[in-house]
């Protein structure tokens, strides 16, 4: 590759450090990228990801957009599936050895994964590797003279190990193997640079120094912040239920967005999208000195990212569906629909939970008394209202901000 063909070395080292948490170190990373710029060999970058579920939330896409950023920069962005390594598990995180999966299990999921990674990376710049290539076919030699470059006693001293020794919780050899062969990734791909989140960290510290024991300069590893969920208090997870797939429908994906603290809002500028620092810095200056409102900020955050996923039309049309129905108050474009049949008049409470538009009479008794509950954009806040049902009608009926349904007598 022309060196010509490089962005300078200091917008690619602002570019490539924009949101990260560590880069180990980060003279190597300069100096690395001076090198490259230099020779016009563009670097080796790569993230691991063992495909232990199929489907990929804004969580997953943080690391994946740091690997983009080095795929923009020139360098070759190197996808590593880890086939092998994922029917053994990762003892990060793990307070117990985790059940290894199938073979059929990790196929298939490192298929639906691949399709959807490709929504963020550039398909045919993108060079796709399986570990399985290499530690597939290493002998039992190859595997006792890789554990010969590592101590135990550094192994242990890893945090999830050391807690489950100290609780008297049992710990496999296969996961004291993971690290290790993990970093036989590195020496196989002759890496530079390898991203990972906060969490990997013990990981990526383990690969650097295999490197250079077979022999390679150390990749650079530069870890990524863990993505905080809808709760603003744990990391995004499907199993918390705090996530937001990139898969969802752009309204749904509108919602959750818009659901967010107003606080939480600046982490996801920084990690999920590409505004540059002094965007996001003026941004939240405007916020604080009253000049934007927070919603239309986040509004803006909620377009960008959904614009990346969906593209521009429907981020536009989620955004004015947002509008319509939460900030104008008025009925979604496509209110579902319920029939009634004619009959004697029905207290509105008890139709509210009839509908399963809340769980209970008392509940809805408290929705309407705080003004929750409108009928045709009409508050009905008397919890004794009867809906008269002795002739044929049609009104839009809204329980709290979300649900909207059209009823229709007849």
């Amino acid at each position: 590759m022309d060196s010509a063909k490089f962005k300078p070395v200091i917008e690619q080292l602002t570019h490539i450090q924009k949101g990260a948490a560590e880069v180990i170190r980060a003279e190597e990373l300069k100096a690395k990228i001076e090198q490259s710029a230099k020779t016009g060999k563009p670097l080796r970058v790569y993230l691991g990801v063992d495909p232990t579920a199929p489907d990929i939330h804004l969580g997953h896409t943080v690391v994946l957009r740091k690997l983009k950023h080095f795929q923009d920069m020139g360098h070759t962005a190197i996808f590593l599936i880890g086939d092998f390594s994922a029917m053994i598990g990762d003892p990060t995180g793990q307070s117990e050895t985790r059940p290894p999966l199938t073979r059929e299990q990790v196929d298939a999921n490192a298929k639906t994964y691949l399709a959807q990674v490709y929504k963020i990376l550039d398909r045919e710049k993108t060079e796709v590797r399986y570990n399985s290539e290499w530690l597939g076919k290493m002998s039992s030699f190859d595997v006792v003279r890789l554990c010969g470059h590592y101590r135990l006693a550094r192994m242990l001293e890893r945090e999830d190990f050391r807690s489950r020794l100290a609780n008297n919780q049992p710990i496999s050899v296969h996961e004291l193997l993971y690290p290790l062969l993990t970093a036989y990734d590195a020496v196989a791909l002759e890496a530079d640079v390898e991203i990972g989140a906060t969490e990997q960290k013990f990981n990526l510290l383990v690969h650097r120094e295999i490197q250079r024991e077979y022999g390679q300069p150390s990749e650079v590893a530069l870890t990524m912040p863990i993505l905080v969920g809808l709760d603003g208090e744990r990391k995004m997870s499907k199993s918390l239920g705090n996530y937001i797939g990139i898969h969802e429908a752009p309204g749904e994906m509108f919602g959750k967005l818009m659901s967010i603290s107003d606080e939480l809002m600046w982490s996801y500028y920084e990690l999920l999208t590409d505004f540059a620092e002094p965007v996001i810095i003026r941004l939240r200056e405007e916020v604080r000195s009253g000049v934007l409102h927070p919603m239309d900020a986040k509004m803006q955050l909620a377009h960008v990212i959904i614009a990346g996923f969906h593209g521009e039309s429907a981020a536009k049309n989620a955004a004015d569906e947002f509008q319509r129905v939460f900030r104008d108050r008025q009925a979604p474009a496509e209110a579902p629909r319920r029939v009634l049949k004619l009959g004697e008049p029905r207290r509105l409470s008890a139709l509210l939970v009839e509908l399963q538009l809340v769980a209970s009479r008392s509940e809805a008794e408290r929705l309407m008394k705080q003004g929750g509950v409108e009928i045709d954009g009409q508050r009905a806040d008397d919890v004794k209202r009867e809906i008269d049902l002795s002739r044929p009608s049609e009104f839009l009926l809204r329980a709290g901000k979300k649900k909207f349904v059209r009823i229709v007598v007849e």
